[in-house]
């Protein structure tokens, strides 16, 4: 398949700017496989179309506060340089991106704010990336909690950003479950949740799990090639524990759904499904890309957010509800005037 068979125009005032009022007030598409049918409802009704037997399964990756800003340390120079976190390939090594007006070189030092902590630039790569080693008296994390801000996506474009929705980004912009720090991206799907609505899947039956997937920036990544099987996808760590695999395995052999919460779950549990021992708890770095046609090994229903044009997501729910019923849905969301991306409005596909 052409990338460009997974274009669409989208209305700019159509891209959520800032998150409901109430984590669960958003709308909910459901799409039905099945039947073709496609329902215009909220979040909140959630649990009616689940069942006892079903298991909901969340990435409980957390956010960390990933864009950090320093000063370069050389004599006469000062100027301002900018780091998004991507992953820590080492103990205080990571991979990043950088931004400022003149680079710094391998082997320059960058003072960040407050002065906690010191950014050696260690290896330049492409398209912005580079290596950086990270040193502080402080532990790192504490550091990225005094100093770091939310890594909110590009098209989140506020002209100014105070104070207070920068602190209201940093509890937003994170799930209720999140647990195990590492992500640089919510898995945007679970923002929808609180721990009422939780409560209610639990109350009447419904269990719920865990996988963890660090949401790197490959996720987002622009597909630029023409066909869509010549896109190469980042890799992402990933975390099965022994009990949700059993949780999984419980569900299927007890005629209930697995529910993947977002694509990260998806990617998690058929990474896991993929491998030459099939699927069961365990750890790995997944490169798995999910296009039309695919066979899906363990999710059998998703609830996804509205996802970019021409992006992996959007090929990953295509190849899970099928092309064209996609494109319909995608069509009516428009119509509808549905909130997209990740502040925006979800769709349940059963």
């Amino acid at each position: 398949m052409k990338v460009a068979d997974f274009d669409y125009d989208l209305p700019p005032e159509l891209i959520a700017q800032a998150p409901a009022a109430r984590r669960d007030g958003a709308r909910m598409m459901v799409l039905d496989r099945a039947a073709r049918t496609i329902q215009h409802r909220t979040f909140a009704e959630l649990p009616d179309f689940l069942r006892p037997a079903d298991l909901l399964v969340v990435n409980d990756t957390r956010v960390i506060p990933a864009r950090i800003f320093g000063r370069k340390a050389k004599p006469g120079t000062g100027g301002r340089v900018e780091f998004l976190l991507l992953e820590e390939v080492a103990s205080g090594v990571w991979d990043a991106l950088m931004r400022s007006r003149r680079r710094p070189a391998p082997g320059d030092q960058v003072i960040l704010d407050d002065d906690l902590a010191v950014v050696t630039l260690l290896a330049e790569g492409e398209l912005g990336r580079v290596q950086i080693r990270v040193e502080s008296a402080l532990p790192w994390l504490e550091v990225l909690e005094r100093i770091g801000q939310t890594p909110l996506p590009p098209y989140i474009a506020r002209k100014e950003t105070t104070p207070v929705q920068r602190a209201a980004d940093k509890e937003r912009y994170q799930t209720v479950f999140a647990r195990d720090p590492g992500a640089v991206a919510a898995p945007t799907a679970g923002l929808h949740f609180t721990p009422e609505v939780l409560q209610r899947l639990a109350a009447m039956g419904v269990a719920q799990a865990a996988v963890t997937l660090h949401v790197g920036l490959g996720t987002f990544r622009p597909v630029t090639t023409e066909n869509v099987r010549d896109h190469k996808m980042d890799f992402e760590r990933w975390w099965i524990p022994t009990e949700t695999a059993a949780k999984v395995q419980a569900a299927k052999a007890g005629g209930g759904r697995v529910v993947a919460v977002g694509t990260t779950s998806v990617r998690t549990l058929e990474s896991a499904a993929a491998r030459p021992e099939g699927f069961g708890a365990g750890q790995g770095r997944t490169e798995l890309f999910i296009y039309p046609p695919y066979d899906f090994k363990v999710v059998d229903a998703l609830l996804t957010n509205f996802h970019l044009p021409k992006s992996t997501l959007i090929m990953m729910i295509s190849a899970f509800a099928g092309y064209g019923f996609v494109r319909e849905a995608y069509r009516q969301a428009i119509e509808e005037r549905y909130r997209f991306y990740s502040y925006g409005d979800c769709m349940l596909i059963l």
